[in-house]
């Protein structure tokens, strides 16, 4: 559903992925794993759009999409949330819910409409709150709810342009013990179809939720396999895990 080939990109003298390749099979969920500056985001930028590698490509659903912008690999089916907020917090979660629905329908280029006044719009918007627990805050304004709500807005709003493929950058960034358990329940919840990549910091989310972990170092991937492999990798503790042991 989506690869890498070959993956490389340099800042300068600063080499921040090297040779990425990676396959994600339909309804896969890989977690990635990695210290600060192992170029996790990075690769990120790179297959949304945001950066283009300096060599290497990119493949959705077999079609090659290393050129593609960023709007244009969305309406191909991959979506993103962000590690920080990017929501309108202006607008009520319901209306940044149907903005990005607009995506899914093709009412892309008039999003400033009354997007929740078309029945295929509310339907989305209806489904992905129930999905993600937003019932309750559904007429508030982003501004008047917790970030912990904000963080759930987040997926939602990925989740509301109908991804084949889905990337989550430490979906659990900030938030308390009680909402990270929350996540754990809300990604175990999603629909099995829908691949999942997950930067996390979260040791107990990434071997909860993870079919494959990968782990980057130097931009490199030093491991790829299950979690009960990562487990007992010797390698794992020592470049990424510090004094976690036999957790």
């Amino acid at each position: 559903m989506l690869e890498t080939r070959n993956l490389d990109k340099s800042f300068g003298a600063i080499h921040v992925t090297r040779d990425v390749s990676l396959k994600l099979e339909r309804g896969e969920r890989r977690v990635i794993l990695g210290p600060n500056g192992a170029g996790k985001t990075t690769l990120f930028n790179q297959l949304v759009g945001e950066l283009r590698p300096d060599t290497g490509s990119i493949h959705l659903a077999g079609e090659d999409v290393t050129a593609l912008p960023v709007a244009t690999r969305a309406r191909r089916g991959l979506s993103r949330s962000y590690q920080k907020n990017t929501l309108f917090d202006g607008l009520t979660v319901a209306e940044n819910l149907a903005l990005a629905a607009s995506v899914a329908t093709g009412n892309a280029m008039n999003m400033w409409t009354d997007s929740l006044a078309k029945p295929e719009i509310r339907d989305i918007v209806d489904d992905v709150a129930n999905q993600v627990s937003l019932i309750p805050y559904i007429h508030a304004k982003v501004s008047e709810v917790s970030y912990g709500v904000r963080r759930q807005l987040e997926v939602g709003v990925a989740l509301a342009t109908r991804p084949l493929v889905l990337l989550m950058d430490e979906p659990t960034s900030g938030v308390g013990p009680e909402m990270a358990k929350g996540f754990h329940d809300l990604l175990n919840n999603l629909p099995r179809d829908l691949t999942l990549l997950i930067i996390e910091h979260d040791m107990d989310l990434a071997f909860d939720v993870a079919d494959t972990i990968t782990v980057l170092n130097y931009g490199e991937v030093v491991f790829d396999g299950l979690p009960e492999q990562a487990r007992g990798s010797q390698l794992l503790k020592e470049i990424y895990l510090g004094s976690w042991e036999d957790a």
